[in-house]
């Protein structure tokens, strides 16, 4: 069973979870995922992987059977497991409780394909669209508290297999990073008594300078204090702090945006590897005026070495204002 740990002196949470040690790919070094090695996602090759959660798939084909179109199982070498209680307890100055949670793999396509950006957009939507029924799903449960989908694309973004996935982990805590993101918002908006998230969108489309797309619903930037060259965020215009109360309107037009933000990037920087977040509000807590969920995409360009683990900070050798700028001129071939 996993175990959750706090560690005492920052309030940071770990997951002790050794069976994620036997995932395939786990401690091998290469730098390309195989595409010629069996693939568990494949359709037809249901068998290979846990029963589906919930799929999208052709009128009249079975569970577990071909005819989806986005598929989600659980997590064959989950970090947290559904079954049991949270029993939290101490152990004198440490607190730690079972690990319980959920770890779910979103099959994003039925054939072989390494890239989300391409994949048809109205299969992106769906993508998109069974991010929300699962968090719709999973906050009936009152053992938890918060929903982090990502995405690892490549081996060094931490990806153990090559066909396009995605995957959603849901904790009986909130994680120390959107923790922060919280508290920041909230200390604005009780300051200011106005949405950063709100402030930012304005701003950023009066400067220009680091705005990747600008769309009805959505602004794509590369934010100022960026991490990571050619960091990468996709704000909604419409203030809401839970991504599952998004509207089906709004995920017709992100499914568009992020295949275009995606397309431009592979392109852009000859197919990098790179993380997605998908940024969302606790689950317990109610609409919140001053937080606004948010995709947050890092290329993975640089390694974090020991300056950025010891101290916090991040050395970006790329001004957010040039990355937004290159991205901005890419343009994307027609479909």
């Amino acid at each position: 069973m996993p175990e959750l740990r706090k560690d005492p002196i920052v309030g940071r949470w770990v997951i002790i979870a050794p069976e994620r040690a036997k995932r395939p790919y786990d401690f091998k070094d290469e730098d390309e995922l195989s595409t010629e090695a069996y693939d568990p996602f494949l359709e037809g090759n249901e068998e290979a992987t846990p029963s589906e959660i919930l799929a999208y798939r052709t009128a009249g084909t079975e569970a577990d059977k071909p005819g989806w179109r986005v598929r989600v199982v659980p997590n064959k070498f989950p970090a947290l497991k559904v079954e049991g209680e949270l029993k939290k307890r101490g152990e004198g100055m440490f607190d730690m409780m079972q690990g319980i949670g959920a770890h779910e793999v979103i099959i994003e396509c039925p054939h072989m394909e390494t890239n989300l950006s391409r994949l048809p957009v109205d299969n992106v939507r769906e993508v998109l669209w069974i991010y929300r029924d699962r968090l719709v799903d999973l906050k009936k449960d009152s053992r938890f508290v918060h929903g982090l989908i990502f995405k690892n694309k490549g081996l060094l973004a931490g990806a153990s297999l090559p066909h396009a996935h995605s995957q959603l982990i849901v904790t009986p805590v909130v994680p120390i990073y959107v923790q922060e993101e919280l508290k920041g918002a909230e200390e604005f908006y009780n300051y200011r008594g106005r949405s950063i998230f709100d402030d930012m969108i304005q701003q950023e489309i009066a400067t220009e300078s680091r705005v990747v797309l600008d769309t009805p619903r959505f602004l794509v930037v590369c934010p100022y204090a960026s991490r990571f060259p050619f960091e990468t965020w996709i704000v909604p215009k419409r203030s809401c702090s839970h991504y599952e109360d998004i509207q089906r309107q709004e995920i017709h037009e992100l499914g568009e945006v992020l295949k275009n933000v995606l397309l431009k990037m592979e392109i852009a920087l000859d197919d990098p590897p790179y993380n997605f977040l998908l940024h969302t509000a606790p689950f317990d807590q109610k609409e919140l005026s001053h937080y606004s969920w948010h995709i947050e995409i890092f290329p993975r360009l640089t390694r974090t070495a020991g300056f950025e683990w010891g101290s916090g900070f991040y050395i970006n050798p790329v001004p957010p204002e040039d990355a937004a700028s290159f991205l901005r001129k890419i343009e994307i071939p027609a479909s």
